[in-house]
């Protein structure tokens, strides 16, 4: 009896301790992601320092993030990976942002390949997203997989239908596959929601271009 009181009145302490700690992480953490942002350098040291005190989760994702902002984008990129497949009790929804943040930077990167790897990954966790199906069909039309890239496109205007870039990427796939109505249609539409964006009067006269040399022939 005297030592189950004892246990139970250890626990609270044990759980306000363990709370005070996810705290200061997470306290440690937003500053780094602050310092990534105007002191990559110094972010990198801290976290590199972080991590000799304990090869905990926030910290690897410190370290990953200032190598982002480093534009050590392949580094980044594979230990944002490593960490959302790690066993460490990480949620479901930071695993599906690490992942995301991987394929985006793989992407960045020139390696189109890999992120559409990461954001596949990054849907089997979280398949509501509109915006991981628009990045991943940004990857597979930097591979020239048009197909694929329309079908993601589809599935994001589904759930987002008045997303200008989402309608502006689709126009883009429509264009390098000659369907020059489907593209006017789309780059209309992105038009109509952000009338002002510079990507999209580019590809109007891309695709009034194209439109103008096919029927020459």
């Amino acid at each position: 009896m005297f030592i189950s009181l004892l246990v139970s009145g250890m626990l609270p302490i044990t759980q306000t301790a363990s709370a005070d700690i996810a705290r200061a992480e997470q306290v440690r953490l937003e500053a780094c992601l602050e310092k990534s942002e105007s002191a990559p350098e110094e972010a990198y040291e801290d976290s590199l320092a972080w991590l000799s005190n304990g090869n905990r989760p926030k910290a690897r994702y410190c370290n990953a993030v200032s190598l982002l902002a480093l534009n050590r984008l392949e580094e980044g990129a594979a230990r944002l990976e490593a960490l959302a497949t790690a066993p460490d009790a990480i949620s479901a929804k930071d695993r599906t942002t690490y992942l995301v943040q991987a394929g985006n930077a793989w992407l960045s990167a020139n390696y189109p390949q890999a992120a559409i790897v990461a954001l596949t990954d990054a849907l089997k966790l979280q398949r509501d997203d509109p915006e991981i199906y628009k990045d991943r069909a940004a990857a597979y039309l930097a591979t020239e997989r048009w197909i694929e890239g329309v079908d993601d496109l589809n599935t994001a205007l589904e759930k987002n239908p008045s997303d200008a870039e989402a309608l502006s990427l689709r126009a883009r796939a429509h264009l390098a596959t000659e369907n020059y109505r489907a593209a006017r249609t789309d780059m209309e539409a992105a038009m109509s929601y952000d009338p002002e964006n510079i990507d999209i009067l580019v590809l109007r006269g891309q695709i009034r271009e194209a439109i103008r040399l096919s029927e020459l022939n």
